[in-house]
């Protein structure tokens, strides 16, 4: 049992080590994770500035820098999963020993862990630039719900990677749900859905950890928004575990993997 759990740590090591050096080699990526949270935060700021809404700035503050970690997550997902088809080496790792799951579990782990900078480059940000005030009422629970939001995106990000793999327009798929998830979620700043749309944010884990966290920041109780967050994340992370079964069927049995 040591032995396994061992070999399960150095497999996700290894492969966090490698699409690490791998995104850290390209340009374009850097510069994309670098700006884009900035961008949010700096929209936000001058919005709720011109609404007359100072109050709301720390919301956007947060709110920006979990924005910049969804984008990461899905941006990620979704083009290393082409990328790996048009190395040719999906069909390779899906056929090797190890399970399909721990070769892509690094890629939604580097990308949420990435996601963290966006986090921090927008408090930063709101502190330096716009005097936000960043002391929050209970930050060890607002730490804990940054954390919580972190991991259910990072499931979140692995059932997507998980249905990616059967879509050859997986990139082109990722410009449709950056923005409607964000907003359902209501990671900006809180939002009233109306009631035919209110079930569809509330299966989203990302809805959840976006609730947790705005109540952290307001000194509201953030545990029962916590407690869903990681139930739904577990649950995406059972719904990853069964699709990549049948991608590892299609692969072995099929053969139809590359016409997927």
């Amino acid at each position: 049992m040591t032995t396994d759990i061992r070999r399960v740590v150095r497999l996700l090591a290894v492969g966090m080590r490698t699409y690490m050096k791998h995104q850290a080699s390209s340009g374009m990526w850097i510069v994309f994770t670098t700006l884009t949270p900035v961008v949010y935060a700096m929209v936000a700021f001058y919005l709720l500035r011109a609404g007359d809404q100072p109050d709301q700035l720390v919301h956007a503050t947060a709110g920006a820098g979990i924005m910049g970690v969804w984008t990461s997550v899905l941006f990620g997902s979704g083009a290393t999963i082409q990328r790996l088809r048009w190395m040719g080496v999906l069909e390779p790792l899906a056929i090797a020993p190890a399970p399909l799951i721990l070769t892509l579990l690094p890629v939604t782990l580097v990308y949420a862990i990435v996601g963290l900078y966006s986090m921090i480059a927008t408090l930063l940000l709101g502190w330096v630039a716009f005097g936000v005030s960043l002391a929050f009422a209970a930050p060890v629970t607002v730490l804990l719900s940054v954390v919580v939001c972190i991991v259910s995106m990072g499931m979140m990000g692995l059932l997507l990677t998980s249905t990616f793999v059967h879509m050859r327009n997986a990139h082109a798929l990722n410009n449709t749900l950056d923005h409607p998830i964000w907003l359902l979620s209501g990671m900006l700043v809180p939002i009233g859905l109306p009631a035919w749309i209110r079930p569809l944010a509330d299966i989203l884990p990302t809805t959840w950890g976006a609730r947790a966290l705005h109540a952290s920041i307001d000194g509201k109780s953030a545990w029962p928004s916590m407690g869903m967050a990681m139930l739904l994340g577990l649950i995406y992370l059972g719904l990853s575990v069964v699709a990549l079964r049948y991608v590892e069927y299609k692969a072995r049995d099929k053969a139809m993997l590359a016409l997927s």
